[in-house]
Formats: structure tokens, C-alpha cells, sequence
């Protein structure tokens, strides 16, 4: 299957917590990233290849102080999640309205800022997925400036490649490694099944002993 339908496919039918367990399994235990990168709209569900995006603090206004972030951002494709690496900072409102607009039309899924943003209603109206730490209504220029894209970068506590590929829900975010996307979709996908089977069957006043022994999750 195509990125597209792939991608369709995880935010229908898995959930972060399935897709981590999953990792787990294959001894990679470090890929979720911390617990205050959440969704505006804790109803959406993401998934997507990383657009990775660069940012740092900085104390005066450059002379080009948006060339390299509109750089980024214009080469952004489809399918992609964009990853807005700010170093956690809390003066750098990197991501707003027109920038979701902007990934939106090029026919990204959504964004991940590992620090605060702006524009929230208008992102909600727009309907693209964005996660942040949380909001401030200031602009970047003289506070933040996109140094870099397409790199790997450190977000939310998780190494991120460019390509790896990015869920995110109410519960939080996780990375998969690049090379490990069509495992982990399987088994996940295989794991989710069982969850719901035990569900059901839980429901149906089975133990917890006699699901757990007949389909092995918890």
C-alpha cells in the first residue's frame, strides 16, 4: 500500500498505545515523546512521514528572520507531519494559522511543536492536526528563527529522523523508525485485534485470567 492509504489506515484503526506497546516488543523502548506535547483537539488522530524543522532562540531581529522557515515549509509534501523542533523553547511561538494553511495545501497531515504556538482557534477551523506544548500569542521574529530542515532533530525527547514515521492521539506521540514501519503496522494492527476480542469477550463477564490466557494482552 501507498504512504496514503497506510496512513488512513494506522489513524482508523490504531491508537498510540498499541503502536508503543508494539515497539516495546521489538526493543524499542524510548519512542514516545513527553507527556505535555498534546493535541489542540483531543478528537484528532495523526500519522504521517516526519518533515523535520529546526528552530532556536534568538535575542534580535535577523535581517531575513522567516527565509529559512518559509524555505521549509514550502518543501513540504504529501503525507508528511511536520516536526517543529524549538528546544522546548518558551518565547518561540514557531507555528500558526498560516503556516497549518500553507502545509495543509501541500497536502500535509498535520504538525508536532515541541513548544508553544498560536492562531489555535483558526488551526481548529482549518482542521489540521496540530500538537503543541502549549499556546502564546507572540510572533517568532526576534524570538525564535528556523535554522535548519530536513535533519534529524531531538523532539519531545525522541530522536527523530527525516522519513521515521510520526502517530499522535489524545494519549500521545510515537516514533517509528523508518525501517521497522511495516512491522510495527502488523503486529500492531495484529495486537489491536486481540485488545478488541478481549474487550469484547471481558464484556461478556470472562475473567481477565481466562481472556488473558486465550489472547495474551493486557
Amino acid at each position: 500500500m501507498n504512504d496514503k492509504e497506510l496512513f488512513d489506515r494506522m489513524t482508523e484503526s490504531l491508537y498510540a498505545a498499541v503502536i508503543s506497546d508494539t515497539l516495546d516488543e521489538l526493543g524499542h523502548r524510548n519512542q514516545v515523546m513527553r507527556e505535555n506535547i498534546n493535541p489542540i483537539d483531543p478528537n484528532w488522530v495523526l500519522a504521517g512521514r516526519a518533515k523535520t524543522i529546526l528552530s532556536v532562540d534568538v535575542h534580535y531581529i535577523p535581517d531575513q528572520p522567516y527565509a529559512k522557515e518559509i524555505e521549509a515549509v514550502d518543501s513540504v509534501k504529501p503525507e508528511d507531519v511536520v516536526i517543529g523542533c524549538t528546544n522546548e523553547s518558551k518565547q518561540n511561538g514557531l507555528w500558526g494559522e498560516l503556516l497549518s494553511t500553507a502545509s495543509k495545501v501541500r497536502g500535509a497531515r498535520g504538525a508536532i511543536v515541541d513548544g508553544l504556538i498560536r492562531d489555535t482557534a483558526k488551526i481548529v477551523e482549518l482542521g489540521f492536526p496540530v500538537f503543541a506544548t502549549g499556546t502564546k500569542p507572540v510572533d517568532s521574529q526576534g524570538r525564535g528563527i528556523v535554522i535548519d530542515y530536513d535533519v534529524p532533530v531531538l523532539c519531545g525527547g525522541v530522536r527523530v529522523n527525516p522519513g521515521d514515521v510520526v502517530f499522535g492521539d489524545r494519549d500521545g506521540i510515537v516514533v517509528i523508525p523508518k525501517d521497522l514501519v511495516g512491522e510495527v503496522f502488523e503486529r500492531a494492527l495484529d495486537k489491536a485485534t486481540r485488545e478488541n476480542h478481549t474487550r469484547d469477550e471481558l464484556l461478556a463477564g470472562r475473567t481477565l485470567r481466562q481472556v488473558y490466557d486465550k489472547y495474551g494482552v493486557l
